[in-house]
């Protein structure tokens, strides 16, 4: 029941375009979609897996695993046991002819292991508010940005939707530091320095210019404030970040990362 309620709360925030400050995986967005997974999309979910099913489809498996058949082992209430992927599966020669479609089932398998009827009952509650139709207007990729926004930051659409304060501007030796740290910086680490000023580590699919606040839209913003020993602070409701006018880059980076890492200040208005 509890699964089928998620899905209907993830249709309502597909609907009133509400992100979630969640990321999920590739397999878990073609889920709701209901399309087929490829063992493309387990490489980040299970390497190894993906690396051992990529293995056999590089290679010719003949005289090289003349044992396997169409079967799984796994572990169900701590018992183990043995599944057949296909009907007859138990008797059925994995070859080189065949092995595509056993590594299909496979990945099928990996993807449903444990959690198939709870995937059956999330996809239920979410069709339950949005049609399966209408989900076909969107790919897994696209369907991802409508939930939680884009992981991988474009850093020029960030700057061109910027706004200074207090006498900084896009030319001011400070700001230019600041992003400078920015292209420094992994995706991570910029990730974690958009939800310390922001709340959220989300963007929305419009990009940096459709940004949000606690009462509307509200862009990225960057404030000249206090001085160069204090640690940026940020006003999360306001998307600012209140930021020193520091004596060099090192000096900026350093304090922006410590703020980042350990938790800098937060400003009240």
């Amino acid at each position: 029941i509890a699964t089928r309620s998620n899905g209907r709360i993830l249709g309502l925030c597909i609907l009133h375009q509400c992100l979630l400050d969640a990321f999920f995986t590739r397999p878990f967005y073609k889920t709701l979609l209901q399309e087929h997974c490829t063992l493309s999309d387990l490489e980040s979910l299970d390497e190894q897996f993906h690396s051992s099913m990529t293995w056999m489809m590089e290679n010719d498996i003949t005289g090289v695993m003349d044992d396997l058949t169409f079967t799984v082992d796994e572990e169900v209430f701590g018992q183990l046991t043995t599944r057949e992927l296909k009907p007859g599966g138990d008797a059925v020669q994995v070859t080189e002819k065949t092995k595509k479609e056993y590594v299909d089932l496979m990945t099928q398998w990996r993807i449903d292991r444990g959690v198939s009827e709870q995937r059956k009952a999330l996809v239920k509650g979410l069709h339950e508010v949005i049609h399966p139709s209408d989900l076909k207007l969107f790919d897994a990729q696209e369907l991802e940005l409508v939930i939680s926004g884009t992981a991988e930051i474009d850093i020029k659409d960030w700057r061109s939707n910027t706004e200074y304060r207090s006498g900084y501007h896009n030319g001011h030796r400070t700001v230019k530091w600041f992003w400078a740290a920015v292209e420094k910086f992994d995706n991570e680490r910029r990730l974690r320095l958009l939800q310390f000023v922001t709340g959220t580590s989300g963007i929305p699919y419009e990009g940096f210019a459709a940004l949000r606040g606690s009462s509307g839209p509200r862009k990225f913003c960057i404030d000249r404030w206090g001085s160069p020993n204090d640690l940026p602070r940020a006003h999360t409701c306001f998307n600012r970040l209140d930021l020193p006018s520091y004596r060099s880059f090192d000096q900026l980076v350093e304090k922006l990362t410590i703020a980042i890492e350990f938790g800098g200040g937060f400003g009240m208005e």
